[in-house]
């Protein structure tokens, strides 16, 4: 399924990989201009929204293409940084909301002036592809107070440093989810994001495409078997979970969550039902229906709005 420079004269892994080391080395001033200009030099072919371009042997949207050429010039992991990542539509919003709830739940208490109920989750744990201005920086990363809790959407093997992060005590938390329900989700989603001006191929046409591995952010298997890989090798570093388990049995996987991330329940908060209230603060019935989530922009991507409707509605919210 994967769709890694699979196509008849479709160049190796060498032409991209020179892409990025010429972004490495762009200074500030001259960023996007030159990010540009590199990004329309690489092969390209039909997509969802739009375009996909080849890159480090992905086709993959060109947007986030120069996301990651800016990140891989000013983005700096931290030891204690602990990263969401997903495809889209399998869980990031949820998991961003139970992360956030977890890792603060000493700084907060999950009553009714918890950050969750006045924010959404997507404000709360920023995705570091997506820039917060019209300038598309990214240095705001580097302002936020360690330790950072961040989300992705990325392939592993693209995000700044990957080498180093199940090395040096990062942690990293993955959903998978279903491939059907995955791409239904995605597709609606997809089609009311882009609207009139950036509308989706047909059904048919849109899913051949996903099942050739041709989708914005990379082949899904071989998204997912990135991260499965690492959670094998470095289980410590990667925590690996399944959208459908979770939905099962949420206050089970609240509890790992949490040892995970180092911040376990105490004997007490169990015997409390404090996982439980976990839980209940991030369910779909408690947060799609607070005002905060139902309308206005979350965060605009270059030319496309990201909207809090498209979140707030049953089946979409928890799985962005």
């Amino acid at each position: 399924m994967a769709a890694q420079a699979k196509e008849e004269g479709s160049p190796t892994t060498d032409t991209t990989s020179s892409a990025y080391d010429e972004a490495a080395a762009i200074s500030s001033e001259s960023q996007e201009h030159a990010i540009a200009a590199l990004v329309s030099k690489l092969p390209t072919r039909q997509g969802w929204l739009q375009s996909l371009v080849l890159y480090n042997n992905y086709w993959i949207n060109p947007l986030v293409v120069k996301s990651i050429m800016r990140l891989h010039t000013t983005f700096k992991p931290r030891r204690d940084d602990i990263t969401l990542a997903s495809n889209p539509k399998c869980g990031t919003t949820w998991m961003k909301a139970l992360a956030f709830t977890i890792t603060n739940r000493s700084r907060y208490e999950l009553g009714n002036n918890h950050p969750l109920l006045s924010h959404h989750p997507q404000e709360l744990v920023p995705s570091i592809e997506m820039p917060r201005d019209t300038n598309n920086n990214l240095k705001y990363l580097e302002t936020l107070p360690s330790p950072r809790l961040l989300a992705t959407h990325m392939p592993l093997s693209l995000l700044p440093q990957s080498s180093s992060i199940v090395a040096s005590g990062r942690r990293v938390v993955y959903v998978c989810r279903e491939p059907n329900d995955t791409f239904v989700s995605w597709w609606h989603f997809a089609n009311k994001l882009g609207g009139k001006e950036h509308s989706t191929s047909d059904l048919e046409s849109t899913l051949n495409m996903f099942i050739q591995g041709f989708s914005p952010y990379g082949p899904f298997w071989e998204h997912c078997l990135e991260y499965w890989r690492q959670s094998i090798t470095n289980p410590n570093s990667v925590l690996f979970l399944k959208y459908e388990d979770m939905m099962s049995e949420p206050v089970k996987h609240v509890i790992r969550l949490a040892s995970f991330l180092g911040v376990p329940f105490s004997t007490k908060e169990e015997d409390d039902g404090v996982p439980e209230e976990v839980v209940r603060l991030c369910s779909f019935e408690k947060l799609s229906g607070l005002r905060i989530n139902q309308a206005g922009e979350i965060i605009r991507f270059d030319d496309i709005v990201f909207d809090k409707s498209a979140s707030s509605e049953k089946g979409w919210w928890g799985i962005g």
